[in-house]
């Protein structure tokens, strides 16, 4: 009996509202007859009732769970627009005003911190100047009354003198040996007056302009500050050879064994594990930094070019010599060394930066941790020649920080 296309029942084992024919291979139908009925969920079209190979759907139901999940999703999609409403009602706002209270309370600490700072450095600068200015007074009398003291000397030395010279001159003999003791008293006054001496009293005293809050503001403020940094290198012809210097010539990483073999110069240290930097300071201020890491030895600091290059003696020794100014590391100890004098310095961390300040024209030279906005120790000297960078490391490495 023939079945009609709309009617044909599913085989045995098919789902509920499915049905699979067995016949001619799927889409083998010549002429498709597609009838409005029937839906093929795997090739998601409309089918021929009389194709085989086909996993049918009834299109009501498949219409009809279609609409249910467009439902779902749009029942979604209003929760999740509900959502977004909310937070931008409720939430944004909020956090509009938190950010405006939170930026106006970030301007008034800044305001009010550079404010505090600013009265401090302007009392700091008004104590500083009254210092100078008193120093400059005292300097000026001391200098007044010595130049008084020593006019009213010479007074007293060319009233002598013309009195002595008259004595030669109009007495005879009997006129001058009778004016002898006249003359021995005249004469021993005069040799009370002494010759000038040099005083500290007429110098004015650089001292005066020392402040622990000046230094150490100074010294963060050019530290701390990456345009007031040198761009420094290390000198490949003095690295010794029992370091290794990284490509970008900023890295001295330290072996006991020699780590390179670098054709010998008399630049070069044969030696201690030393190194200089490329650049030669002459005047001003210069600064740079070194990332000393986890190394237990190092010394980092300034020297002339003059400083000897071969021999382990002192004279190539960082700190035994005159021509060198270094802060050394050494195992948990710490000092400044130069000259062969080493003064320990007292750290309740170790640093894992420092930073060295050189001013020429004010003759000093100053170590600081950036880290810790500390200065680890500074040392005045009147500084004869161009300096140097210098570096030694005798564990793991150092690096200079740009």
């Amino acid at each position: 009996m023939a079945q009609e296309g709309t009617g044909l029942p599913p085989p045995v084992g098919a789902e509920p509202g499915s049905r699979s024919q067995a016949g001619p291979a799927a889409g083998s139908c010549p002429e498709p007859r597609l009838e409005p009925g029937w839906f093929c969920a795997a090739h998601r079209r409309r089918v021929c009732a009389q194709c085989a190979g086909h996993r049918v759907t009834a299109l009501e139901e498949k219409a009809a769970g279609l609409r249910n999940k467009i439902v779902d999703q749009c029942e979604k999609l209003q929760l999740q627009s509900a959502a977004i409403t909310k937070y931008m009602a409720e939430v944004l706002p909020g956090k509009n005003q938190s950010a405006l209270s939170a930026a106006s309370w970030a301007r008034e600490v800044v305001i009010q911190r550079l404010i505090f700072v600013r009265n401090v450095c302007e009392n700091e600068e008004q104590r500083l100047l009254e210092k100078v200015h008193a120093e400059e007074e005292r300097t000026h009398q001391s200098i007044l009354t010595q130049r008084a003291h020593w006019s009213e000397s010479l007074q007293k030395l060319d009233t002598l003198r013309t009195y002595l010279v008259d004595m030669i001159t109009n007495l005879d003999d009997h006129g001058l040996v009778h004016a002898e003791q006249e003359i021995f008293e005249r004469t021993e006054a005069a040799e009370g007056i002494l010759e000038p001496q040099e005083s500290e009293k007429l110098n004015f005293n650089q001292k005066c302009v020392q402040s622990p809050l000046l230094h150490q503001l100074w010294a963060s403020a050019v530290l701390s500050c990456a345009t007031g940094l040198e761009e420094v290198r290390v000198d490949e012809k003095t690295v010794s050879p029992l370091l290794a210097l990284s490509e970008d010539k900023k890295t001295l990483a330290f072996s006991s064994k020699k780590a390179k073999t670098y054709p010998d110069c008399p630049e070069r240290f044969d030696h201690w594990p030393n190194a200089l930097g490329t650049k030669a300071f002459h005047k001003g201020t210069h600064a740079w930094r070194i990332s000393v890491g986890k190394s237990c030895a190092y010394k980092l600091g300034i020297s002339y070019g003059s400083l000897e290059r071969k021999g382990p003696g002192s004279a190539a020794r960082l700190g035994y010599n005159p021509f060198s100014w270094v802060f050394s590391r050494y195992d948990k100890e710490f000092c400044f060394s130069h000259n062969g004098h080493h003064q320990a310095v007292e750290l309740v961390k170790c640093p894992i930066q420092v930073g060295v300040l050189v001013d020429l024209d004010g003759g000093e030279v100053l170590f600081y941790d950036p880290t810790a906005c500390v200065i680890l120790h500074s040392h005045r000297e009147a500084f004869t020649a161009p300096i140097y960078p210098v570096f030694a490391v005798a564990d793991q490495s150092i690096s200079l920080i740009q």
